[in-house]
């Protein structure tokens, strides 16, 4: 349940919707006794009280708790109540290989400063609190806002080269880099869902928060090892920067077949980078059998980038 209290919203709720809530009603289960059931929902009980969780429903096998919107109050009630203590630690964000902490996490501060954040989907547009109070280094609002630009054009771009993007056939989408989840918000247009990754212990700036600020969903992920999900998952993946980022670390076609491994039969994936290391991914994929391509963005610089379309629902020219 502490674990459950750190990754609540201010705000948010718990339901509980199985035993040992409401352990009168019909139940069969193993070894599950009306005395242990019993003592089970005392403990939850205690415990909810303890986080200062504040019962809002209690109908049947259904409990709902609704978590503080701040710690005054319950700092004023924590010796009374022996609350878990406040956690100490410098990043409360980290979580990553981290074990669960017997401590209640703080408050986001941002969340403290400038109030409840919009209500859905206009929170999608709004600059995120944790922007807008300059808590990650080097990203103005300006900066922010040039940000989603870029990635509405770009996800433009993508529909001209993917058919079955601009058909409306692709559902389950992954973004293996996600930034501040720019390419998700741009993807609204279309009726897919995005589950925006965000690489772990590679770059400085942690942008989960931002992500789920903005109502997107999201995870933590180190690239070299299997994304924990079953095979076939996602009809589209998207891959900005990735390889740049574990160049050094492991090599691109392992990437490339765990990637393999959770796109579906004839899914596709689009991969933005280097022109160089576009290059190399593109050798890598022809090894799998890929129908790639590489082809032109529509981006200015110095250092110009590559895409590689991978779409296996065509027949590439000698295939």
């Amino acid at each position: 349940m502490l674990e459950i209290d750190r990754l609540l919203r201010p705000g948010g709720y718990w339901v509980m919707s199985s035993p040992p809530i409401s352990w009168k009603s019909p139940y069969k289960g193993p070894n599950k006794t009306i005395e242990n059931l019993d003592g089970e929902q005392l403990a939850m009980e205690d415990t909810a009280n303890k986080l200062c969780w504040e019962k809002v429903s209690d109908k049947g096998t259904l409990s709902v708790w609704r978590k503080p919107i701040n710690h005054l109050h319950c700092a004023q009630e924590a010796e009374f109540l022996r609350s878990p203590p406040l956690c100490t630690e410098d990043d409360p964000d980290t979580a990553w290989y981290v074990n669960i902490s017997m401590c209640r996490t703080h408050l986001p501060r941002v969340e403290l400063d400038g109030g409840p954040l919009e209500k859905w989907p206009q929170r999608l547009a709004t600059v995120p609190p944790r922007i807008a109070n300059g808590e990650i280094k080097g990203m103005s609002i300006q900066a922010y806002k040039h940000d989603c630009s870029v990635w509405r054009r770009r996800v433009e771009l993508y529909g001209t080269y993917l058919k079955d993007l601009s058909h409306r056939s692709y559902r389950n989408v992954m973004d293996m880099n996600a930034g501040f989840g720019s390419f998700a918000a741009a993807m609204l247009k279309y009726p897919v869902w995005v589950m925006n990754v965000v690489p772990a212990n590679i770059t400085d700036n942690n942008t989960l928060g931002i992500i789920y600020e903005r109502g997107l969903i999201g995870t933590y992920m180190d690239w070299c090892e299997a994304f924990s999900t079953y095979p076939r998952t996602y009809d589209l993946i998207h891959a900005n920067g990735v390889f740049s980022l574990y160049i050094n670390k492991c090599g691109t076609l392992d990437i490339l077949v765990e990637m393999d491994r959770i796109l579906r039969p004839g899914g596709a994936t689009i991969i933005r980078d280097a022109a160089d290391v576009v290059l190399k991914v593109k050798e890598a994929a022809d090894r799998l059998q890929w129908r790639s391509r590489v082809v032109n963005t529509d981006d200015e610089g110095p250092d110009p980038q590559k895409l590689l379309i991978v779409d296996n629902s065509l027949q590439l020219p000698g295939s």
